[in-house]
């Protein structure tokens, strides 16, 4: 994070609520006229909220029937991805702070001589954190909206939430002429008056029942599972020797029970499977109470013991795969030259349990996929058509979580007879470990994301997928870090050079020579999208990792777009060059599988995901790619 660019200011440099001059969004009162219209204060639009309050020049605004935040969360798991962009919007370290680590897993199941008792079979280190720098936690989720509230409030955008406003009309002017083509209509809690909105658009992250998605006419299709869950947290005294381990359970005669313990050490959360449900029945019918649900906790964990002193939330649910036929009001297949304006996210278009935690974090995935183009295309930095990426990219991963969903919830009723072998769960679950992570998401070629021929120069890092994590250390000042940790969810792409053989002031550097060429090349795509009156590094910022020792390389010898000035004063960001960390022993040509002799160039998305690889004589090809979807300015 960088700051004082344009002069000292005291205080915390994050928050902006300070600068009244930097915000145009302070009124109460919902305007006229909004650029983005976001429906729904869960997870997935505090986080869409939270990327776009970034920008003081595009007017959002965020509305909820809810008449003021969450205090107790359904959600709780928080994924490595999940972390991974909570840190690009730099609020990382107090989800670690206060969450609950799951570092271990243990399954359970009945004792072969004593079917009617449990016995552990296997206790190991959960493998999800092999996949990302940042563990899997667990977190109120109430909290996670806090720390995304805080953001937004704190942003230069300085948005907050309008509660107590319920959607209950939305027009669409099919034209093609209106720059507001979406028409809300909105009922405030307790008043008769409505009000009318205009808005350029309009994204549903209004849950299951999503208003915005039944205005579209669409619908959440497939099937249930018929089979009822309940779920509650709870402080409880227990024999159990795993109660502060994830623990998975699947008695033979009393069915599965899923453990979870929670932040603060003494909180637990249990997943009890109930009954199956008849064909047709719902589960209010069932009149399920919450001592059934303890009662049957109960009797999955004899022999051991469970004191339940206080209950603090609880609830039953359907296990239910659905996931919608469109995420926007124009699909994919439409080829009319119109692009979309209005989405729906998350749970609004897709549906699923909640014991592979992925609920929470794949709607806000969904957010962060979305949130950078719609930015992007409001400033004029991209082309419209870029929006039609987001349901091609966001329903492909939505069908892969449904099938998941399905297989994972009917492995947790499977037995095993073989009580000396891991149940088929157990290997599901640990076969599955990157994909729960959230880090195995990989988008298919499309205008943002290229068929690139040069993936064996970064086998490391693969098209498609987000850029993974590697140690380095920053040329300036020896600073050790995460190269990803360099790239905020600011918006901007990122172009990054890894150095060739030779030595950077030898005169015969391909990479000094690569970024010659974007520094004073008219054709460079970092000159033809950046305005004359912006930073250099506005829109598309270059970053350089070079071979040698931090010791070895002078950042005055590098050409000035390493080291740009920049701001009303002129100052140079140090921050653009980095190094292998040798004295560590990590050396990212090695650990990601760079081409030493050759080097390479790495060009990121802003959502963080590799949009192509190329050699660093390849600026043609990618000044081609560029110009597939930028816009010059």
């Amino acid at each position: 994070m960088q700051y004082y660019l344009n002069g000292f200011k005291p205080g915390d440099p994050d928050d902006h609520r300070s600068n009244a001059d930097l915000s145009t969004h302070k009124s109460e009162a919902l305007p006229e006229q909004v650029d983005v219209l976001i429906v729904g204060c869960g997870p997935a639009g505090l986080l869409l909220a939270a990327q776009l309050a970034r920008f003081p020049d595009i007017c959002t605004r965020i509305v909820d029937q809810k008449t003021g935040p969450l205090e107790m969360g359904q959600a709780d798991g928080v994924s490595g991805r999940s972390l991974e962009i909570f840190q690009a919007l730099g609020f990382s370290e107090r989800v670690l702070k206060e969450a609950y680590f799951l570092e271990a897993i243990t399954f359970w199941a009945s004792n072969g001589d004593k079917p009617e008792e449990i016995v552990r079979r296997s206790k190991k280190i959960d493998g999800r954190g092999a996949f990302s720098e940042f563990p899997h936690v667990v977190l109120n989720q109430a909290r996670v909206h806090q720390f995304l509230l805080d953001r937004m409030a704190q942003s230069p955008a300085q948005l907050s939430p309008h509660y107590g406003h319920r959607l209950i009309e939305m027009k669409i002017d099919e034209s093609g002429e209106n720059p507001y083509p979406v028409e809300a209509t909105l009922e405030r809690d307790g008043q008769s008056e409505r009000q009318r909105i205009a808005a350029r658009y309009v994204v549903g992250c209004d849950g299951a029942r999503s208003t915005v998605r039944q205005k579209l006419g669409l619908e959440l299709r497939g099937d249930s599972a018929n089979k009822a869950w309940g779920v509650m947290d709870l402080l409880v005294v227990s024999d159990f020797p795993d109660i502060r381990i994830k623990s998975i359970i699947q008695s033979d005669v009393e069915g599965a029970l899923l453990i979870i313990p929670r932040e603060g050490g003494h909180l637990v959360r249990l997943y009890v499977e109930m009954d199956k449900l008849k064909e047709s029945e719902r589960v209010a019918s069932l009149n399920i109470t919450i001592e059934n649900l303890i009662a049957a906790a109960r009797r999955i964990l004899h022999p051991y013991t469970l004191d339940v002193r206080e209950v603090v939330w609880w609830s039953v649910y359907e296990i239910g795969q659905r996931v919608c036929e469109s995420f926007a009001n124009r699909p994919t297949t439409v080829t009319d030259n119109r692009w979309p304006n209005v989405f729906i996210v998350g749970d609004a278009c897709h549906t699923h349990s909640p014991k592979a935690g992925q609920g929470m974090n794949v709607s806000m995935h969904d957010s962060f996929n979305l949130g950078w183009k719609l930015a992007s295309v409001i400033r004029g930095r991209i082309i419209p058509d870029v929006l039609s990426s987001y349901e091609a990219e966001r329903r492909a991963i939505a069908r892969e979580l449904i099938d998941f969903d399905r297989e994972l919830s009917t492995m947790f009723s499977v037995q095993n007879d073989d009580t000396h072998d891991a149940t088929q769960l157990e290997k599901y679950m640990i076969k599955h470990d990157g994909y729960v992570s959230g880090t195995q998401t990989r988008y298919s070629p499309s205008l943002i994301v290229a068929e690139s021929d040069c993936q064996e120069l970064a086998e490391g890092f693969r098209i498609g997928t987000r850029l993974d994590a590697c140690p380095v250390v920053r040329l300036t000042d020896a600073r050790p870090l995460h190269l990803r940790h360099a790239l905020e969810a600011d918006g901007r792409w990122r172009i990054i050079g890894f150095g060739d053989a030779a030595h950077p002031e030898s005169g015969n550097s391909g990479l000094i020579r690569f970024v010659e060429y974007l520094q004073n090349h008219a054709d460079s795509p970092i000159r033809r999208y950046t305005g004359e009156e912006e930073d250099i590094d506005a829109v598309i910022e270059l970053l350089a990792v070079f071979q040698q020792d931090f010791r070895d390389v002078d950042i005055t010898s590098l050409p000035d777009l390493l080291w740009p000035a920049k701001g009303i004063y002129g100052l140079r960001d140090h921050s653009k060059v980095f190094c292998p960390d040798l004295h560590r022993g990590v050396d990212i040509y090695d650990v990601k599988g760079i081409d030493r002799e050759k080097g390479c160039a790495v060009v990121v998305r802003p959502d963080q995901h590799v949009a192509g690889v190329w050699g660093l004589d390849g600026l043609v090809e990618m000044g081609e790619f560029f110009a597939g979807f930028m816009v010059e300015r």
